[in-house]
């Protein structure tokens, strides 16, 4: 009995060890405040107004939990980098769902019996928990692209990747795609990026919301990363 107590703890503290430098416990706490929240508001209105919160937290959830994956993966083969493709290129293309709760306070208006103050409260929740799942995965795979090719590439790689996600929220707000469309409906999808991309001017919604998004993210990210650097995923 005392063995498999001890094998117990061993594996917990193995867990405990990987998933604390990954900002797994805070995630965690915040996703518990925001299903709260929206558990009082639907049990106080008898209703489940803002339901679709819970649906894109979920989905802010698999570009983090990609990134883990992608980092035990590195971590335990090192130098077999293909299988960190997969996993990567998932959490990437659903990366921009993370900070995409930020654009659901359009939703917001004054519902009773619930005051418009805790409305506010539980958007906020909800998209500092997305934003906070976006900046720690995309830590992650920048520390994964570092070890791998070097610190300049790996700055390129959040540049980039935090554009994208820019326009991946204009994608998702004003044209209603989904990330799994870019399986089921790639072409489309490049069709529409490509047209706003070669006559920028003449689509200035898709221009604004995709540098305003994209130096958003940036200066979260920055903040929320500045100090001491993690380990190496």
């Amino acid at each position: 009995m005392h063995k498999i107590d001890q094998r117990l703890w061993d594996s917990w503290r193995r867990r405990h060890a990987f998933l604390h430098p990954h900002g797994f416990y805070p995630v965690a706490f915040a996703t518990a405040l925001c299903v709260g929240l929206f558990a009082v508001r639907a049990y106080l209105s008898r209703s489940w107004t803002f339901h679709f919160l819970l649906w894109n937290l979920f989905l802010a959830w698999i570009p983090y939990l990609c990134s883990l994956g992608t980092a035990y993966l590195h971590r335990r083969y090192p130098r077999r980098w293909l299988l960190l493709l997969p996993p990567t290129a998932v959490g990437l293309a659903f990366f921009p769902n993370a900070p995409y709760i930020i654009t659901d306070f359009l939703h917001l208006a004054d519902r009773p019996p619930i005051p418009l103050w805790y409305d506010i409260g539980m958007l906020m929740s909800f998209a500092w928990t997305g934003i906070t799942l976006a900046v720690y995965a995309l830590r992650i795979f920048q520390n994964i692209v570092r070890a791998l090719i070097g610190a300049l590439f790996s700055w390129g790689f959040v540049l980039a990747t935090l554009a994208a996600s820019g326009m991946g929220i204009y994608l998702g707000r004003f044209l209603r795609w989904n990330s799994w469309d870019l399986a089921s409906q790639p072409r489309a999808i490049l069709y529409d990026v490509a047209v706003r991309l070669r006559s920028p001017l003449t689509h200035p919604r898709a221009l604004g919301v995709t540098l305003l998004f994209a130096a958003l993210l940036l200066v979260c990210y920055l903040g929320l990363t500045a100090g001491p650097k993690t380990p190496e995923a």
